[in-house]
């Protein structure tokens, strides 16, 4: 395994761990200052900035003390060059199944999500 794929793959794993837990000050490790957030699953565009993104984590409830399960799959890693990487993880949480798309860079030494693109569907109850 190389220092770069470890690397990411921790920072895949605190990633997940602070929206698991709400956990804005973990995932401020993470992200890049400069990050942004995007999607459009529900119906139309939704753009944060880290300082918005990082208030609305520190405002929800936390999955972890919802009863959700623990768990994520890393689909993919690439990485090219000394500075650029892309990763998919996978999750369910808080009633929906998700696809983060997370670009990372390289910055002072840290590998940093410098963009999160993502999707879900919502997961049906069948009880």
């Amino acid at each position: 395994m190389t220092d770069a794929f470890a690397a990411i793959t921790k920072a895949l794993q605190t990633y997940y761990d602070g929206l698991y837990h709400c956990d804005a000050a973990l995932l401020k490790t993470v992200f890049h200052e400069d990050a942004h957030y995007h999607t459009t699953s529900p119906g139309e565009h939704l753009h944060y900035d880290m300082k918005t993104y990082m208030n609305v984590i520190a405002e929800r409830t936390p999955p972890a003390k919802t009863g959700d399960a623990y768990g994520y799959e890393v689909e993919t890693v690439l990485i090219t060059g000394d500075d650029t990487a892309f990763a998919v993880l996978k999750c369910a949480m808080m009633g929906k199944r998700f696809t983060d798309f997370l670009s990372f860079i390289r910055d002072g030494g840290e590998w940093r999500i410098i963009a999160k693109v993502f999707h879900y569907d919502l997961i049906e109850d069948k009880t």
